[in-house]
């Protein structure tokens, strides 16, 4: 499913659940960024609250988890009236605690946990500095500043619930019920069954770890797995999905990009992109004959404020000109919203292996780092989901649209940021070229190399180049 609706499909898991519902999402408030903003199309996190509380109000027993992320309280700076909403009407509300997690930004938060964290309190109380979610909110002080230049998150899209009768139902997104994001291009799957067992139980230490100790009983019967059938696994007749949650998800996409071979496809539409690993497993998938597309955001929108390209732009760079144009790259057409999916395909004529979900394909989201959850799905390449998925990035690449609409534009509509951007990146690594194949990906960058005056006259340069290149 996609864009709106994917809440519209999320609003019905929530009016269909009888003994439990558990939530999970980054975004849940209704800032809009830069004031004077693109205005909302839709109001998801009032839609989303009234819901759960009218759902709670009509089954006073039904449970109800809802975990979040700090940044909807702004670090304390400005609790979310639509939290309080939540707890008054007896929903089990957690916000994650990101000391548990592992440090991305490791210099900062190094000085946070040994001292900052210590004296700054825990953000509530008179603000006077800028709201970094809304600038018409209310002032924040500098505790949720410094919380925020932790760069972590619970950056998870998930609800699971019972399906009314003896199962499980899911929906595994791209998507926040955020208001600003509410114009987003997203995707998302649903999903019923034990499948979802393993993300129920992630779910549940995340919200263990946070502090909660309340009691949600689950019936076995929900959770036990339905035996395979062989017959129909070796015909290709079966759907296998998997839940994949942080670094997994990088270990599935890397491995499934590595066994791609000559004459299957690899399509990609992301919102981020600049894992190294990813990256690489990529190029060399180019060089083996494997035709590899991307759909990428131009990152140039951002609540209202303008962005500089970092990091799509120059990987797209990267990609493009270290295979010589064998990948090809196309950008979706942003107007003041943002290309939030994150989905990838690999196949051939026989299958199709996708994943979908929360994580971009950057290393805080692959490393480990944030709290992410994809799902994982081997199906045969005729099924009804593979035709759905692979339509969806066609239309988008081919612009099949009524006359007037272009969904997404050629490479070269977006220059590369200036070279003073490209430290930037989510990550920058140095390596030795060792092989001929390895030095040929990049001599072509030579000429875009501009050395100093006093290096070109040197008469043992252009020997030493020479050297080095052959």
């Amino acid at each position: 499913m996609m864009s709106q609706a994917i809440f519209d499909q999320v609003l019905e898991v929530v009016r269909g659940a009888q003994r439990f519902l558990v939530i999970d999402y980054f975004l849940f408030n209704a800032h809009r960024g830069k004031a004077g903003g693109p205005p909302p199309t839709r109001a998801l996190s009032s839609e989303l609250r009234d819901a759960l509380i009218a759902q709670k109000k009509q089954k006073p027993d039904l449970r109800i988890l809802f975990i979040t992320d700090p940044i909807n309280d702004v670090y304390g700076g400005d609790p979310s009236e639509d939290l309080q909403q939540l707890r008054a009407a007896g929903i089990d509300v957690v916000v994650t605690d990101l000391d548990e997690l592992r440090d991305s930004n490791y210099l900062y938060s190094s000085l946070w946990r040994l001292g900052i964290s210590w004296w700054s309190g825990d953000g509530s109380g008179g603000g006077w500095l800028p709201n970094p979610l809304d600038e018409q909110s209310r002032d924040v002080t500098f505790s949720s500043w410094a919380r925020l230049v932790n760069f972590k998150a619970n950056h998870r899209k998930v609800i699971i619930g019972d399906d009314g009768g003896a199962g499980l139902v899911g929906i595994v997104a791209s998507a926040n019920p955020h208001d600003g994001s509410s114009a987003h291009s997203n995707v998302a799957v649903r999903i019923a069954g034990p499948a979802l067992a393993p993300l129920l139980a992630s779910e549940m230490a995340v919200a263990r770890f946070s502090g909660w100790q309340g009691v949600i009983a689950i019936e076995p019967s929900r959770l036990a797995a339905m035996p395979n059938d062989s017959t129909k696994l070796a015909a290709g007749e079966i759907v296998r999905t998997q839940v994949i949650t942080e670094g997994a998800i990088r270990d599935a996409v890397v491995e499934h990009i590595e066994a791609a071979v000559r004459g299957e496809s690899i399509a990609i539409a992301m919102f981020y992109i600049s894992d190294r690993k990813v990256i690489d497993a990529l190029v060399d998938a180019a060089g083996r004959g494997v035709n590899v597309r991307l759909i990428l955001d131009p990152n140039k929108d951002a609540f209202g404020y303008e962005k500089n390209g970092i990091p799509n732009r120059p990987v797209a760079s990267e990609l493009v000109g270290a295979t010589n144009g064998a990948i090809h790259v196309r950008w979706y057409r942003t107007h003041g919203e943002q290309f939030h999916t994150k989905l990838a395909m690999v196949y051939g004529q026989q299958r199709m292996w996708l994943t979908l979900g929360s994580a971009n394909f950057t290393r805080r989201n692959l490393a480990d780092y944030n709290l992410e959850a994809n799902l994982a799905v081997d199906l045969p390449d005729d099924a009804p989901l593979a035709t759905q998925v692979r339509d969806y990035f066609e239309t988008l690449w081919s612009n099949r649209a009524p006359l007037g609409i272009e969904y997404t534009t050629d490479y070269g509509f977006y220059a590369d940021p200036a070279p003073s951007q490209q430290g930037a990146l989510d990550e920058l690594r140095f390596r030795q070229l060792h092989t001929p194949a390895e030095i040929s990906r990049v001599l072509h960058l030579r000429g875009e190399i501009r050395l100093p005056e006093s290096t070109l006259s040197d008469a043992g340069f252009a020997a030493r180049e020479k050297k080095e290149t052959r």
